[in-house]
């Protein structure tokens, strides 16, 4: 499972600051999930991203098969 904040924020830069603005759960909890070093993420947090990014899930969580090169 790969988590695409860091793709979502290059494209919107307004969600930037306002993520910024209205995280809660601190830095590192962000930056582990901005770097896919998370172990796992609660419903509310991918709420509050879809929120902010004016998006679907799919659109910040995609599958990515890490056993294939």
């Amino acid at each position: 499972v790969y988590i695409k904040i860091k793709e979502m924020l290059k494209k919107r830069i307004k969600a930037n600051i306002g993520l910024l603005k209205t995280w809660n759960g601190g830095y590192q909890s962000l930056s582990h999930l901005m770097n896919n070093e998370t172990k796992s993420i609660h419903f509310e947090t991918l709420e509050k991203m879809c929120n902010l990014f004016d998006c679907e899930i799919g659109e910040i969580i995609t599958f990515r098969d890490v056993t294939k090169g």
